[in-house]
């Protein structure tokens, strides 16, 4: 991409250092909690938090850089735009990794795997491998978006478009497949939930949010790119963050709260969070091989 031409706005300083202290704040508590809770089928989720610091830290360096000429882009560095550009649109596929692994955990810990449409050792394996694809397109197709080369730029925003409907497909796949668990366990919940009320219900609604957001997050992504460089939602910053930041924000601060450490320390015993505290579990929940 041609580095005349970077931005249709003078980006916020204060938007950018707001965000960068949230998602600090934030993935810097879930890595606590995933260290201490050992609960580390997380750690793509805190890599993915990683990547949203880094990306508004590049957003407060491009801010930092534009010219005192409204929307002269002369001042800005390509690399930090593309680092923005990049993990900001590759991170949440990390979050997807691990809220995908989850579901995997609940149904164990509910002992209803009759209840799913495939067994649940293949469940992971199959949204997590089309969450894989997913990144590795936008990650290439975001690359070369920031080639100097006009037609090399629009084969990106192609390759990442088509990433972007991976990623719907699968997640849409995804929360049918959530529902459809849920609904067949409420009409006829199993002897585990009846007598151990495991607390999977509200690591279900935990699920549905943070997927919801990831959804329809990926949505706006694709109407962006469909758009082009000099559409609409490119062309204003309130979209970044009105539907990229406050929503992959809730995500990570939903599961700051309801932490899917509770669910492994049900199965396996040792440490969870709950809410701001840790709890030592010692799992007494039967568990089939």
């Amino acid at each position: 991409m041609s580095d005349d031409k970077l931005y249709h706005y003078d980006p916020s300083l204060a938007a950018a250092v707001i965000f960068t202290l949230l998602f600090a704040v934030a993935t810097g508590f879930h890595i606590y909690q995933m260290l201490m809770t050992k609960a580390h089928f997380l750690i793509a989720f805190c890599v993915g938090g990683v990547f949203e610091t880094i990306g508004y830290i590049a957003r407060i360096k491009s801010s930092t850089e534009h010219s005192h000429v409204e929307h002269s882009d002369a001042d800005y560095s390509l690399g930090a735009y593309i680092v923005q550009t990049l993990l900001l649109l590759i991170a949440p596929a990390l979050f997807a990794a691990s809220i995908y692994m989850e579901l995997a955990r609940i149904v164990e810990l509910a002992q209803a795997d009759q209840y799913l449409f495939v067994r649940r050792r293949w469940l992971t394996r199959i949204f997590v491998s089309g969450d894989v694809l997913s990144f590795f397109s936008q990650a290439a197709g975001g690359g070369l978006m920031g080639s100097d080369n006009h037609d090399t730029v629009n084969i990106g925003s192609h390759v990442v478009v088509a990433g972007l409907f991976i990623q719907i497909i699968f997640f849409g796949c995804f929360i049918a497949a959530a529902v459809l668990f849920h609904w067949r366990l409420h009409k006829q919940p199993t002897r585990t939930v009846l007598a151990d009320r495991p607390p999977y219900l509200r690591h279900l609604l935990a699920l549905y949010a943070t997927s919801v957001l990831i959804f329809v997050r990926s949505i706006v992504r694709v109407v962006e790119f469909i758009q082009g460089f000099d559409g609409y939602i490119a062309s204003h910053e309130a979209f970044i963050y009105i539907f990229d930041a406050v929503p992959m924000l809730a995500v990570m601060l939903i599961l700051n709260w309801i932490h899917p450490s509770e669910i492994k320390s049900y199965l396996r015993g040792g440490k969870m969070s709950k809410g701001l505290r840790l709890v030592d579990y010692p799992g007494t929940c039967e568990v089939s091989s």
